[in-house]
């Protein structure tokens, strides 16, 4: 490969939440002396970005005044021609891309749109905990479409029951994942668009989060909501962000896409009333960085370094681990891991067995944080020897 995925980069002390914050309270524990911590709780990455984020980003730096500034044409010509080139995207303007300090701003900026406080609001459950945290504190209701796991353990949407939720709960707004989190589901063409129909048929606005959106594994596409048809286009606010794609969630470079004027409109209003939802003029060069050709390569060869992770994780779980339920994701970096046969044969609660992993340095997460039963998250994005360092002291220390 021309970029090196297989490096272990040293991040303790440099600003990483994922190491520095372990036994804070709220994050896994710190490890057992002996044992050195091998990160698979917060999602992102254990890689170093692509060269040209930083290049551009000094650059920049270099020039020493950092006054107040618009939005460059090459900022908005770099979207453009990523979603062109990556989604087969045609007709997006300037005009139809706005900014947002982060995925979740942009969530409440949509949903404060469409809702009163105290609405309901549907989203497919297990959940995303940033999307539930922020509508709780927000003040809005969530009510949960569960998934389910068909026959050949893929993730699916059940269509009657999100109906059903939104004609008994009066809903007019939805938060779409795709692809999603946490189960790694890269939703298909025809999904997307019996989803969009029910909410066409209901007056459904729908925020779609596709921050996933070029995370893909073994081939498998992506499919832009706004794309499956006019009406579709015209009710959804789309959330993107390089910083899950190059591993900038430091610097802060969210952008919503809206083709309905009104609103798009409204959206930005909402969005303005902080004084604060405002770009970084450095994170607008990191993201043309990102968005050049160097970065489509680097994230074809990242692509291809996250599948063989995946795989290699997958399969260890079906031969090692054969009472963890596991679904094999299409998208994204995580693998949500389902324990409950396991902690029921050794009467062991879940609590207890993020700890046999803390101990001896897997920094998992515990999946009821994103509505998950008896589930434990885990990140892949690390070097592969890490990811089998991390199989093996599970084997060896943990489900024994």
């Amino acid at each position: 490969m021309k970029y090196d995925f297989t490096t272990v980069m040293e991040r303790k002390g440099m600003d990483a939440l994922a190491l520095d914050a372990l036994g804070s309270g709220w994050a896994p524990g710190k490890p057992k002396d002996g044992f050195d911590v091998i990160p698979m709780w917060v999602a992102d990455m254990n890689f170093p970005t692509v060269p040209t984020v930083c290049e551009a980003i000094i650059k920049r730096a270099s020039h020493p005044a950092f006054g107040y500034f618009d939005p460059s044409e090459e900022y908005y010509e770099s979207i453009i021609r990523w979603h062109r080139d990556r989604n087969g995207v045609s007709g997006l303007l300037p005009e139809h891309i706005g900014y947002d300090n982060s995925v979740l701003g942009g969530l409440m900026s949509a949903i404060g749109t469409f809702c009163s406080r105290g609405d309901n609001v549907i989203l497919n459950s297990p959940t995303y905990m940033g999307f539930t945290g922020s509508l709780k504190n927000g003040g809005y209701n969530i009510v949960d479409s569960p998934l389910y796991l068909d026959s050949d353990g893929v993730w699916r949407m059940d269509f009657e029951d999100m109906e059903k939720k939104i004609e008994e709960n009066n809903i007019h707004a939805a938060v779409f994942c795709s692809p999603h989190n946490p189960t790694g589901r890269v939703w298909k063409k025809w999904e997307i668009e019996k989803a969009m129909d029910i909410y066409r048929r209901h007056d459904v606005y729908v925020v779609s989060d596709e921050i996933w959106s070029d995370i893909l594994l073994g081939g498998h596409r992506h499919t832009p909501t706004q794309s499956v048809s006019e009406d579709a286009k015209n009710r959804t606010v789309a959330l993107y962000a390089p910083s899950k794609t190059f591993n900038l969630a430091g610097l802060v470079a969210s952008y919503n896409i809206i083709y309905n004027k009104r609103l798009r409109d409204r959206v930005r209003k909402e969005a303005s009333l902080s004084h604060y939802n405002s770009m970084n003029v450095l994170s607008m060069y990191a993201l043309i960085g990102a968005y050049g050709e160097e970065g489509r390569e680097w994230v074809d060869e990242l692509c291809e370094t996250l599948t063989g992770n995946i795989k290699y994780a997958y399969g260890f779980i079906r031969e090692k681990f054969p009472l963890l339920g596991v679904s094999e994701p299409e998208g994204t970096y995580m693998l949500f891991v389902d324990c409950k046969r396991w902690l029921e044969e050794k009467n062991m609660t879940l609590d207890e067995l993020l700890v046999r992993g803390w101990d001896v340095g897997v920094a998992w997460q515990d999946g009821r944080q994103h509505g998950g039963d008896r589930h434990i998250r885990l990140n892949l994005a690390l070097p592969l020897s890490r990811v089998k360092e991390a199989f093996l002291r599970l084997q060896k220390y943990v489900f024994i």
